[in-house]
């Protein structure tokens, strides 16, 4: 269940693009910010509460973000069926009339792929400004930081500066992890790399690394218990935490600090939120045959998937109901 404030770290991302509102338009492209963080936990299936609004927003923001996730109210309810209801038949690939959880979780990891690749078409030609189908450090830094580094005093003593001095090195460093053969220039691959690096093996390091720097307030090198909360709740002055913050504190201490030495060091912190075990495309898919198969017999048919659409249009599957505004042929 997602919990109000989870992973929505975004404290220096704002200030950057206030910052940027004031550039003109050609130098408005926007910082990498970094994903949610926290993974929801693929738990028994048969202890899952009923969907409330609340868990159909996780679902709509759990593999895009707050800021991407898609709604589907472009649409009546009809459109929404026979639309969905062609998806569904692509997502049965063998044909036999059944959607199986393997066949959803195929089709759940081609949608995330497309949604990356989408992500960073529409963005390029906001950073390949000399149009040689490569993005270089300094064509992005331009792109991104231009402004602020050419009118300097616009930001002294202000929080953008801050924002910006810490900023810029960080996207350096992770575009640098992001060029393979170190030409300072990215390829479409690298560059996606760049903007996603939670998608690629190789990045991950710099994501682990991006997390703890964001989290470690005292600069210890460590995440202790209350940098975990404060990365997930703010408290009011003088007020009472709310169950789920006192269930997030348990978590903490059961099961992210793994040697109980009261902090997270980098390797529980690449335990937490990149979990070796876990497979975001089969929990999303097993928790939609789920709550769909009213028979019980782990498969879908297109009346029980057309029976439950409310949820898959607010799902992956569709990506997040955007699939749904498109023509079939553009799937």
């Amino acid at each position: 269940m997602a919990r109000a404030g989870r992973g929505c770290h975004l404290g220096l991302a704002l200030g950057l693009l206030l910052a940027l509102v004031l550039a003109p338009p050609a130098l408005r492209a926007k910082p990498t910010v970094r994903k949610e963080r926290v993974v929801r936990p693929d738990s028994e299936l048969g202890e899952r509460p009923p969907e409330d609004n609340q868990s159909f927003q996780y679902d709509h923001e759990a593999f895009l973000g707050k800021e991407d996730s898609k709604t589907f109210d472009q649409l009546t309810s009809e459109e929404s069926k026979e639309r969905l209801g062609k998806i569904v038949d692509r997502i049965d690939s063998d044909g036999d009339g059944f959607v199986t959880t393997e066949e959803l979780k195929t089709w759940i990891k081609r949608v995330q792929k497309r949604y990356i690749y989408d992500n960073v078409a529409k963005v390029w030609k906001d950073y390949d400004r000399d149009k040689d189908d490569k993005i270089s450090w300094e064509e992005y830094k331009q792109a991104t930081y231009g402004y602020y580094l050419g009118n300097p005093t616009e930001f002294h003593d202000t929080s953008d500066h801050h924002t910006f001095k810490k900023m810029l090195p960080r996207d350096e460093r992770r575009f640098k992890a992001a060029d393979l053969d170190g030409d300072q220039t990215a390829t479409r691959e690298e560059f996606t790399a760049f903007l996603h690096p939670e998608e690629f093996e190789h990045m991950k390091e710099i994501v682990v690394l991006e997390t703890l720097e964001d989290i470690d307030k005292n600069g210890d090198g460590f995440v202790d218990q209350d940098e975990y909360i404060a990365d997930m709740f703010s408290h009011e002055e003088n007020g009472p935490e709310p169950d789920w913050v006192l269930s997030e504190r348990e978590q903490f201490n059961e099961f992210r600090d793994l040697n109980k030495d009261g902090k997270l060091d980098k390797d529980e912190i690449r335990h937490w939120i990149l979990p070796q075990d876990y497979d975001h495309a089969q929990a999303e898919a097993r928790h939609l045959v789920y709550e769909s198969d009213k028979n019980k017999d782990e498969k879908l048919t297109k009346e029980e998937v057309l029976d439950n659409w409310n949820m898959f249009v607010g799902s992956q599957a569709t990506n997040y109901g955007e699939d749904l505004t498109k023509n079939h042929d553009e799937l």
